[in-house]
């Protein structure tokens, strides 16, 4: 199905990150803030109505949850978030799918040019290079933070300039399908990350493990 690919670009949270623990706790302390200082109600919140927030760009996220919040706030309430995710991959307690590594090994020793594109800030993307030694298996890492929070098939424009070739495109959120609604690329869901039911319908294959990716090229 993916004979001709060359370049393979993955997405991290929700496809080689389980964010999930981590940004449950992060969202709650910030919720937490909100309510103290009077912007929000007191509420419980289920992990699902927090974990549908990964794979958005914080911007996209804020101007979705709280559209109405105050640009000050929202921006300090973001900023806690971020700062708690940080801290967590530079302490040690980020953790990534098993298999993931092994998977992004194997690709590599199969010939293939990999390329890391996040919703994500740069220090946040920073922390989990050093924390997991990403340099040794992505040939170029981007993050949305960088362009402005643009759209993923926006950046794929910069992507393309870089590495010339055939595409697949592996993501467990609509951001990551939709780069093929405006370019010429494979896709493939990821099942196990963070989207909702129907979300990864268009995509060329499905899979429930990232080990799958493997099998599949």
């Amino acid at each position: 199905m993916f004979k001709d690919v060359r370049t393979i670009i993955l997405d991290y949270d929700g496809t080689l990150h389980d964010s999930t623990k981590n940004y449950i706790h992060a969202f709650k302390q910030a919720y937490a803030y909100l309510v103290e200082a009077g912007y929000a109600a007191p509420r419980d919140w289920a992990d699902a109505e927090i974990t549908k927030w990964l794979g958005y760009s914080s911007k996209a996220m804020w101007e979705n949850f709280m559209p109405d919040l105050d640009e000050e706030i929202r921006s300090k309430a973001s900023k806690m978030i971020g700062l708690i995710l940080l801290e967590t991959a530079q302490t040690g307690q980020a953790v990534l799918y098993e298999g993931a590594l092994e998977t992004l090994q194997a690709l590599k020793e199969k010939g293939y040019r990999l390329v890391f594109l996040s919703n994500c800030s740069r220090a946040y993307m920073e922390a989990h290079r050093e924390s997991f030694g990403l340099e040794r298996y992505f040939d170029g890492m981007y993050c949305t933070e960088d362009f402005d929070f643009i759209p993923k098939y926006e950046i794929f424009e910069t992507i393309r300039a870089a590495f010339p070739g055939s595409y697949l495109i592996v993501g467990d959120r609509f951001q990551d399908i939709e780069i093929a609604e405006h370019h010429p690329v494979g896709t493939v869901g990821c099942r196990y990350g963070f989207g909702f039911p129907g979300e990864l319908d268009s995509a060329d294959a499905l899979i429930d493990d990232i080990r799958e990716l493997n099998d599949l090229l």
